[in-house]
């Protein structure tokens, strides 16, 4: 008889998520994780295989948590340049209140994993395409209202938000000061040449 398992799968991942994201892959040791998940290394192999494969859940919930969030926010209907705005000022604010400075688990996927692991590359792939897409579509839909220059297609525009959302998350690294921060986003939102500005 299959032994049931003994602690709760979704706030284990979400605190190995949280420790992935304070000392990256690299830096999280095996230990680390029992630690930040209150669960037994046995316990964690039996269940995600190996670091690799707790590292993919981790992904799954931060996708879940962050993207998904903000491409339904992005679903809303609202004015385009209302939505980048918000889209942008959300990515500050949260940013301001991670008090911790903890990456964006995809950014740091993307620098440290994707070059070595196909699986990696797979999932920061599909959460990028994610967001690129509900960008295009906000970006698109504004360009044909008449907000929003066609100078740039609605693709090209959407990889540019989703650099300097990035960036954003990089530069919140090393100093979360909103003010800094918004202004930047204000920079971004301004660069995209909208019709009534």
């Amino acid at each position: 008889m299959a032994r049931i398992r003994e602690f709760d799968t979704e706030r284990a991942v979400e605190a190995a998520m949280n420790a992935f994201r304070s000392k990256g892959y690299d830096g999280t040791s095996i230990q680390d994780l029992v630690d930040a998940t209150g669960v037994g290394r046995g316990s964690l192999y039996a269940a995600f295989g190996n670091k690799d494969g707790l590292y993919l859940a981790a992904m799954d919930r931060y996708r879940e948590c962050y993207a998904l969030p903000l491409a339904e926010i992005l679903r809303q209907g609202a004015p385009g340049r209302e939505l980048l705005r918000e889209v942008l000022v959300a990515s500050v604010d949260e940013i301001v209140l991670d008090g911790t400075r903890r990456a964006c688990l995809m950014v740091g996927a993307a620098i440290g994993r994707v070059a070595h692991d196909p699986e990696i590359a797979a999932h920061v792939q599909s959460t990028t395409t994610l967001l690129e897409n509900a960008l295009a579509q906000v970006v698109a839909e504004a360009q044909a209202d008449g907000q929003l220059s066609e100078k740039h297609d609605a693709r090209s525009l959407a990889r540019y938000l989703i650099v300097t959302m990035h960036g954003l998350r990089v530069m919140g690294a090393t100093s979360s000061d909103r003010a800094s921060l918004t202004t930047v986003a204000e920079i971004a939102l301004d660069a995209l040449d909208w019709s009534d500005s």
